[in-house]
């Protein structure tokens, strides 16, 4: 079954990408569609069937062997690759059957040209290299998944290879996640090194140990899982367009709008944080990482709902919130609360995805339109499409009720991060952050929803009047989506940030009642701190109370921790999380509030409001309009010194010194060796005899002097 779900969408996509002409371009679509499906079904199945305390392992193939060195392919199958595959397979399958309706007939291509084929092999290419990242079981096998999904993602976001801006995108997307991957190439070396081996199980067992190393690196010795954290983190940094390394993510919208939902949405860009939730076993002795970790998640979720406040394409804002939305979830795993994490990365797959599907519909309908100034009073042109983005900004503006586990998929997730981060930073950077990005991500969210289905219509009259709903085949997927979006958090809640039983159940650490004896069994409690504490006083006490302790003492003795994830015996964060403050709790609630009544009041109430506003902040507008001017000091400090030194090497370097040598040596020593020799052929016998006896003279003058050695 797990083979299936794995190698299904490759089959699918070499025979819709290679024998398209054998079946028909219609049948390779519907091919590579019903695969997916197929291979979601039976994701569902291994997720709601899973027996979380065993990790199974399929191998597949023998790869590399040499010496301890062995990158044997085999599938691993516990809790965290479940989610995974649920997340890939029901977006990716969603994704192709839109697909269906939405490339029907693209602008970008002429009736004669065969577009179809490829670009769903593209699409089940890309899901195949992302099953094969998650159900990774060493560090290779999840880099050959990781840089697969880089091809996949280029080929999809330059698929419109006649606009030179896709082209570039593509090659940007390329180029910004090299230098990521060359972090987490460091990473995979680094740990090869010191545990000799990349298999996930041996790693784990040997963190605690690398703790205590030093390794030299560069100019000074750093602490050996500090900075192996730290490299995989730069890894996780470009594939998930973190600040820094994200300029990628906004150029990437040139792909059809389809691969935005699919990339951008729930798969390729959460593969960091797949990454470092993964890693949690090595991650939790790496605490200033970890503290890096959060600071980087909280700017770049600040940085990105400030750049998307002020945008105007439609999938652009998108974009700018996935960003903002990746931040929180690295926010939740630098704190050590990876459920939190991985938590919000499900609720987030069905809502973006549902936000970026309904975005192409509002394009199928406004014939390719993407500004939303030209939008404006859609909501009675296209109703479904216009419930389908309610739904969506209500779960990801975190709408639901104070206080309680009732509301949208995004209430739920994002007020577990944002009550993890106010416990993890004690109040601090990371928690004031998020609730910040809360405020912005309400206000740019509901702005989105104002200005294209509300107030008058605005733009080409033409396309207004001829706007109309999408094709059922586009429909069904955003009704699917939707209900994700509405219950996905309620139902799970408990699951991913309820009491530490039901996690630690969910997730396959062993229960404090396994690993006790019967009469510490029932005197133990995961949710309470204080008999957290005052067990940490007594090693044996600690042992038995707390299941993260003896799977600490178990890797001292060589065996990796159980559980798909793990915490550290000192990290209560989680717990603290559950005993915030009332405020903290109803904090970001409040954010939504007010980011929700600026919206009103901007683009409903007075909707002069925003033109006066940008023309008194000039300045600022034009900051956040620039995206903070990232990509200019790019351009000024890496693009164009490069170009300079690679005009200088091909002007000077190579058309100067090697031209130039070579043609001096062509044209201009060679013809004079020639006319010399051309010289002395005079056709005197007495000339060629002068020439032998001097000839003869150098040589016994040579064999003299040398003393006859020669």
């Amino acid at each position: 079954m797990e083979t299936f779900i794995l190698f299904g969408p490759l089959v699918g996509a070499l025979i819709a990408g290679f024998g398209w002409r054998l079946i028909g371009e219609k049948a390779a679509q519907y091919l590579t569609t019903a695969i997916l499906f197929w291979a979601c079904l039976l994701s569902w199945i291994v997720f709601l069937g899973l027996d979380a305390s065993q990790v199974k392992q399929i191998h597949v193939l023998d790869f590399i062997q040499s010496g301890h060195l062995d990158t044997a392919w085999s599938i691993r199958v516990d809790r965290l690759t479940a989610i995974m595959l649920i997340v890939v397979t029901s977006v990716s399958a969603l994704v192709h059957l839109y697909s269906i309706g939405y490339m029907a007939h693209d602008e970008h291509w002429t009736e004669d040209e065969n577009y179809k084929a490829r670009f769903f092999a593209y699409l089940s290419f890309f899901t195949f290299t992302m099953l094969m990242l998650v159900t990774a079981d060493n560090l290779l096998q999840m880099f050959f998944g990781w840089e697969g999904v880089g091809v996949a993602s280029y080929l999809l976001i330059g698929f419109y290879y006649k606009k030179p801006s896709a082209n570039a995108a593509a090659i940007k997307a390329f180029v910004v996640n090299r230098v990521g991957d060359f972090g987490f190439l460091l990473g995979i070396f680094a740990i090869y090194m010191l545990t000799d081996s990349i298999k996930f199980d041996d790693i784990f067992a040997a963190a605690p140990a690398l703790a205590e190393m030093e390794l030299h690196f560069l100019w000074r010795d750093w602490n050996a899982a500090n900075l192996i954290a730290f490299l995989l983190f730069i890894g996780a940094m470009g594939k998930s367009a973190q600040l820094f390394l994200h300029t990628w993510l906004p150029d990437a919208m040139e792909g059809p709008t389809p691969v935005s939902a699919l990339i951008h949405a729930a798969t390729m860009v959460t593969a960091g944080v797949f990454l470092v939730s993964r890693m949690s076993p090595l991650i939790e002795y790496a605490g200033d990482t970890k503290a890096f970790i959060v600071f980087i998640g909280a700017s770049t979720a600040f940085v990105a709902a400030t750049i998307g406040l002020v945008q105007n394409d439609i999938k652009r804002v998108i974009a700018y919130s996935t960003m903002s939305q990746l931040g929180y979830m690295f926010v939740a795993a630098g704190v050590g609360v990876y459920s939190a994490a991985m938590f919000h990365l499900f609720t987030h797959a069905f809502f973006k995805a549902m936000l970026f599907l309904g975005a192409g519909s509002v394009i199928h309908a406004m014939h390719h339109e993407q500004d939303m100034r030209n939008y404006g009073g859609l909501r009675k042109k296209i109703p479904y499409t216009y419930w389908a983005m309610m739904i969506g900004t209500l779960a990801i503006t975190g709408v639901g009720i104070p206080l309680t586990h009732i509301g949208f998929a995004g209430f739920l997730s994002k007020d577990a991060i944002i009550e993890s981060a106010w416990a993890g930073t004690a109040g601090g950077y990371g928690f004031w952050m998020l609730v910040i990005a809360a405020l912005f991500t309400s206000f740019y969210s509901w702005r989105l929803i104002f200005l294209t289905f509300y107030g008058e219509a605005r733009g080409n009259k033409h396309t207004h009047d001829h706007a109309h709903e999408s094709p059922m085949v586009m429909l069904i997927p955003l009704g699917v989506l939707s209900l994700g979006a509405i219950f996905a958090g309620m139902i799970w809640f408990g699951s991913f940030f309820g009491d530490h039983d039901t996690v630690n159940k969910f997730y396959g650490v062993p229960s404090h009642h396994a690993e006790s004896s019967e009469g510490h069994g029932e005197e133990a409690s995961h949710g309470d701190d204080h008999a957290k504490d005052d067990a940490h006083g007594d090693d044996h006490a600690a042992t038995h109370d707390d299941p993260s302790h003896a799977a600490v003492k178990a890797a001292h003795h060589g065996e990796a921790p159980k559980g798909a994830v793990f915490t550290h015996p000192d990290n209560h964060v989680m717990d603290d999380a559950h005993h915030a403050p009332k405020w903290v709790k109803i904090s970001p609630f409040i954010a939504m509030v007010i980011g929700l009544v600026f919206a009103l009041w901007f683009y409903i109430w007075n909707p002069s409001m925003p033109a006066r506003l940008a023309a008194a902040q000039r300045p600022l507008y034009l900051f956040l309009l620039n995206k903070w001017y990232f990509d200019e000091a790019y351009d000024f400090l890496f693009v164009r010194p490069a170009a300079a030194i690679g005009r200088f090497l091909w002007k000077r370097g190579d058309g100067d010194v090697i031209d130039g040598s070579l043609n001096g040596v062509a044209m201009g020593f060679v013809p004079w060796v020639t006319r010399l020799a051309g010289r002395a052929q005079t056709g005197y016998v007495f000339t060629y005899a002068l020439a032998m006896v001097i000839g003869i003279v150098a040589l016994i003058t040579l064999m003299t002097l040398s003393g006859g050695a020669h």
